[in-house]
């Protein structure tokens, strides 16, 4: 007997950006805890201006997404949103989850760059980690769909730079997927997150040429 069929919509991070993407988050973690400036910062922004100018003459002139059948050359690929964003995209977190049918667990430490009160993890970053994960549970259990409701609801300041534990539940019916998130610290329940999301057709899915494509 066979499993789901894993949900997937969007070419693979080239393998830089899996490396790029938690260096960048913690490098702008450690210049945000500077005493004072520091001349390694100034030779990085350096560097980074430099590869900004040279980058920007080689990604595609249109920064729309290149999907369809016949899609213009001239516009970038689209990358797999359905799981790890947080792995190639330093503006997520990432996380570690275990999916078996039903329900999921895993864990996830936010660091530095996602502060929002004193040492504590900002609202609206729970709740995207929260849409993430259930998004990521949704497409390994290969029945997904767009997010129409998410409600987040605050118990306990989430700490930075600490394993929490999280764990979801979901229902699907013929329409609806129905997920209901818990972050921890232990025993004690930080927050509590309920998403909603219709049932996709994987066959209305435009078409995602790979990279290359002429």
């Amino acid at each position: 007997m066979t499993g789901p069929q894993r949900w997937t919509f969007g070419v693979e991070p080239l393998p830089q950006a899996t490396v790029l993407a938690p260096l960048v988050r913690e490098v702008a973690g450690l210049a945000l805890a500077l005493e004072r400036e520091d001349p390694a910062v100034d030779r990085l922004i350096a560097d980074l201006r430099a590869a900004r100018d040279v980058l920007a003459a080689r990604v595609p002139a249109d920064p729309a997404p290149r999907l369809g059948e016949g899609a213009p050359a001239g516009r970038r690929p689209y990358l797999d949103h359905s799981r790890d964003v947080g792995d190639y995209d330093p503006a997520f977190p990432a996380y570690e989850i275990a999916v078996a049918g039903p329900r999921a667990t895993g864990t996830v430490t936010f660091p530095l760059v996602f502060e929002g009160p004193p040492g504590m993890v900002h609202g609206g970053t729970l709740a995207t980690f929260f849409d993430c994960a259930v998004q990521h549970h949704n497409c390994d259990v290969g029945v997904a769909g767009r997010t129409t409701s998410l409600l987040v609801e605050y118990r306990r300041p989430a700490p930075l730079g600490v394993a929490l534990a999280f764990e979801i539940d979901r229902e699907a019916g013929e329409r609806r997927i129905t997920s209901r998130a818990r972050l921890a610290l232990g025993d004690e329940t930080l927050c509590t997150a309920t998403v909603e999301a219709v049932v996709g057709d994987r066959s209305r899915l435009p078409h995602v040429p790979p990279r290359g494509t002429p």
